[in-house]
């Protein structure tokens, strides 16, 4: 018999209708050789201090550190979860073999490799990797079964992150509770991730507790209905302006108008971190909310597999696309127009080299129609939707005009920007979807229509200065935070080096909601309107830590590219776990050793 284990009973019960498992039984379905079983995500976790050694039960000062010769793992106590474990167990040991078919990701690997092995299996595992539950694409990752073995260094990459994780979070925790703590029920949690990000997130507001603005002024000219501004940019002393009305006395002159055309590229496709960040811009959804509207979309077979970090497509998929566009019907007015021809293939869309797990987030073609989905699923489909079609259409064209003048010697500028052909932005509706490319808008040229200009024409003008101020950096919301997650707390606008950024971010695209929602529950943070603020808890919990390896997003991220170079066969894993030990160490010798450092709060 061939035993099947799944994440999910959902993902099971697909994966069974595919197989011919059809007779249900408790905690599998089983027919046509098949016994198609499930995990409810994780079954397993490594074991607590207590389960180690007796006298790390009791929270010690003197017990720190806590480094396991050997770590192990346990049942998590659930008597749900104990009960499908016995299920799954039974199954395992008279199996002739056993086809992975967790979640096709590094966690995904982690929790079916520990339930295996907490089942004690002995007969030979496969791989499956899927990246939609369609029934084609089962039946297609079923023809390609791969050996576990060929897994492993994702396993071994998940199993250095959750040893980190306990390494850091449990004697970090313990020690900084024991130390600076005020009440005795009080407990200071510390994360390998969490307490970066709470870093980033207290550092940003000082930075605009303790901005200081500073008066600029701006010199501009009112010309036939279009506001030129002086080509100095900010002045700061008015003095050398202040008769505007000598300015004023002589003409406007147009020296230069140039004209140049320009395309701008369809927005990148979806992956995990860019869903999150468009959807909590455009509807506020947090990035916890957004993972569940697109995790169900996946397990509905309405979208591929989310929990991805690349916004490309390998190039096997093109073949696949007209089919998909096909399937998606409410969508057809749009698809119209691409039918009949062949599609585009963009290398900013189609790279295998840029796709290692999975591809991006895209539609797998079937019907949104026939299937029930909630509102809040519907409009995260239509942002992955809409973004899978505009990859086909044209590029938007349009046309720049630059016109520059000048009066005594003072030079102004206006810039306009007409659409000549909307190309991709039909889609949108004629608007620029992509708000990757307009979190800097108020810093932009607008795009206005300027009126027909020639150079050497002059006239009257009404010049102006006008006072302004400095402006302290925005506080963070689920989407900047997100996107500074990506980068390690760097501010990166262009898309393709914040792709080379993502080796260093600090999580994973799959944890980074969850990392935040920490955050809420641990009243570290709290959020006004859209912004993420500090708590006084937060602060205070930033501000005793002195130590870099905890709080800083830099070196974070550059743990998290080992974990990846782990996973890509460029680092050892023994030697990673050997440096996790050692710094433990590090952070206990100087917290210890610094006695006069306060919690205040």
């Amino acid at each position: 018999m061939i035993v099947c284990i799944a994440e999910k009973p959902s993902v099971a019960k697909e994966i069974a209708k595919v197989l011919g498992a059809n007779t249900s039984h408790d905690g599998y379905m089983e027919g046509n050789g098949y016994q198609v079983t499930w995990t409810f995500g994780h079954l397993c976790t490594l074991k607590e201090p207590q389960d180690y050694c007796e006298q790390w039960k009791r929270w010690s000062l003197g017990s720190l550190p806590m480094i396991p010769p050997r770590f192990g793992i346990k049942l998590i106590d659930n008597q749900g979860y104990e009960k499908q474990f016995k299920t799954i167990e039974r199954l395992m040991q008279a199996a002739d073999s056993i086809i992975n078919c967790g979640d096709a990701g590094q966690e995904g690997e982690l929790i079916q490799r520990w339930v295996m092995q907490k089942a004690r299996a002995k007969c030979p595992v496969q791989r499956l990797w899927v990246s939609s539950l369609t029934e084609e694409a089962i039946r297609e990752a079923f023809a390609q079964l791969k050996p576990q073995d060929e897994y492993q260094s994702l396993y071994e990459a998940g199993l250095c992150r959750a040893i980190g994780d306990w390494l850091l979070g449990m004697n970090a925790t313990r020690l900084y509770t024991l130390r600076f703590r005020r009440d005795p029920k009080q407990v200071l949690s510390i994360g390998r991730v969490q307490t970066p990000t709470l870093a980033m997130i207290v550092k940003r507001y000082f930075e605009i507790k303790d901005f200081k603005p500073e008066k600029y002024w701006i010199l501009s000219t009112l010309y036939r209905g279009v506001t030129f501004n002086s080509t100095k940019g900010k002045i700061k002393d008015p003095k050398d302006f202040k008769d505007l009305s000598a300015l004023k006395e002589k003409e406007f002159e147009v020296t230069s108008v140039e004209q140049k055309a320009g395309t701008e590229a369809p927005p990148r496709l979806f992956d995990l971190t860019s869903l999150q960040v468009e959807c909590n811009k455009k509807y506020s959804f947090s990035a916890d909310d957004t993972l569940k509207y697109i995790q169900s979309l996946y397990e509905k077979k309405l979208t591929t597999y989310p929990r991805v970090d690349t916004t490309f497509l390998s190039d096997d998929i093109y073949a696949k696309c007209p089919a998909i566009l096909q399937g998606i019907r409410p969508y057809a007015p749009l698809i119209q127009p691409l039918m009949g021809k062949k599609l585009k293939k963009s290398k900013k869309v189609f790279d295998s080299s840029k796709v290692t797990d999975h591809h991006a987030i895209i539609p797998t073609g079937t019907d949104p129609s026939t299937v029930s989905i909630s509102l809040d699923e519907k409009r995260v489909y239509d942002m992955v939707a809409r973004r899978f079609i505009a990859v086909f259409y044209p590029d938007c064209k349009f046309s720049t005009t630059t016109v520059l003048g000048e009066v005594e010697k003072v030079e102004f500028k206006a810039t306009g920007k007409q659409i000549l052909e909307e190309g991709w932005r039909t889609v949108f509706g004629g608007k620029s979807e992509s708000s990757e490319n307009s979190e800097n808008a108020e810093n932009s040229d607008k795009e206005q229509t300027l009126p027909a200009f020639e150079k050497g024409e002059h006239g009257p003008h009404e010049p102006s200065l006008t006072e302004k101020q400095t402006t302290p950096p925005k506080p963070y919301t689920e989407a900047t935070l997100l996107r500074a997650m990506e980068t390690a707390g760097k501010t990166v606008e262009d898309e393709e080096l914040r792709d080379a950024l993502k080796a260093n971010g600090i999580g994973r695209p799959s944890t980074r909601a969850a990392i935040i929602e920490t955050l809420y529950k641990r009243n570290y943070i709290s959020k006004v309107r859209k912004s993420l603020e500090p708590t006084p808890m937060g602060i205070a919990l930033v501000g005793v830590i002195q130590e870099e390896l905890l709080k800083s997003a830099e070196l974070t991220g550059q743990w998290e590219k080992k974990l990846r170079d782990i996973e890509a066969h460029k680092y050892s894993a023994a030697q990673f776990i050997e440096e996790l030990k050692a710094m433990t160490v590090q952070v206990v010798q100087q917290v210890m050793s610094d006695g006069t450092r306060t919690m205040q709060y």
